[in-house]
């Protein structure tokens, strides 16, 4: 009996997931019904976007799991009516989506290659950066996002720590954790990468006083989420000449409204949100995946916790 699956996000989405789920569903040896309108009473699994419109997951008496189509789970976390098994999306496109864009803006700022780009000019402006081992780089947010990335600039030379709330083992990355491993980690690094999932605990971590610890002329990229930034604060310390630069992918309001002050800083790059996107063919082997474990009785991956929010 196949198992009936409800797709719920936009349409366009639908458009471009609807045959790379029936293929990785089928690959799976699942024989599943999946559609964008099943009654709730019928639904077995529900693969989400939180922009949906479902928002009420109370009617959905039978559902097994709800499968995340992002990483984020801010926006569905703290629904009351979600009762069952909430799995976020890891996948492998997604991290390696990330991994070349915070690995290209890190090289940027580290090569200081704006220096020319911009300036094409006539005049011969001779820069020479130090070694990658030289330059200190920290990323905050020691997930699967946040660990592939400190891998792969440690695999280039850069001298990288890493940051979470919990202790973390990453093999050639310095971990740290908690508040004096975070000011320890802020203290160290020319070039801070932001990767942890907004919390209550992470919202604003980016203050005035985290400002005031990184080196003068440090440059902050965020491909995390605009929350953990204190705006404000950010602006001062770019004004002052605290922070050199920040490259910023996400903010508290998106589309970034073309009157906030960050697009015509000449201190700040903005980028619309494209530091990485999920893509359709992985995505749907992690949610058909989930679906076989389900069914078989498994354990699903990536299941979020409720009460760190993710």
């Amino acid at each position: 009996m196949p198992v009936n699956i409800l797709f719920a996000a936009h349409a366009e989405r639908w458009e471009t997931y609807e045959n790379p789920l029936n293929t990785a569903l089928s690959n799976a040896g699942v024989q599943a019904n999946l559609s964008t309108d099943i009654a709730p009473f019928e639904v077995d699994y529900i693969v989400y976007a939180p922009n949906s419109d479902v928002q009420d997951f109370t009617p959905f008496t039978r559902a097994k799991a709800v499968l995340n189509l992002w990483a984020g789970v801010e926006d569905v976390v703290g629904n009351t009516t979600l009762r069952i098994p909430l799995a976020r999306m890891v996948d492998g496109g997604l991290t390696q989506g990330m991994v070349e864009w915070v690995t290209g803006h890190v090289l940027r700022h580290h090569l200081n290659t704006d220096l020319q780009v911009l300036n094409q000019d006539g005049i011969w402006r001779k820069h020479i950066p130090p070694l990658a081992c030289d330059r200190p780089v920290a990323i905050l947010g020691l997930g699967v996002l946040g660990q592939a990335c400190a891998k792969a600039l440690a695999g280039l030379g850069f001298d990288v720590s890493g940051w979470s709330r919990s202790p973390k083992d990453v093999p050639d990355i310095t971990c740290l954790n908690g508040d004096d491993g975070l000011q320890q980690a802020l203290k160290r690094a020319g070039i801070i990468v932001l990767l942890l999932p907004f919390t209550p605990q992470t919202e604003n971590i980016i203050n005035a006083g985290a400002l005031s610890l990184m080196p003068k002329g440090a440059v902050i990229i965020n491909p995390g989420r605009g929350q953990l930034i204190a705006d404000e604060a950010l602006l001062n310390a770019l004004d002052q000449g605290q922070i050199g630069h920040a490259t910023l992918d996400v903010f508290r309001q998106e589309p970034l409204p073309p009157e906030h002050p960050f697009w015509a800083h000449d201190k700040v790059t903005v980028t619309p949100h494209i530091a990485s996107e999920t893509r359709a063919k992985t995505a749907a082997e992690v949610i058909a995946e989930n679906v076989r474990r389900g069914e078989a009785g498994e354990p699903f991956l990536h299941l979020v916790d409720r009460d760190l929010g993710y």
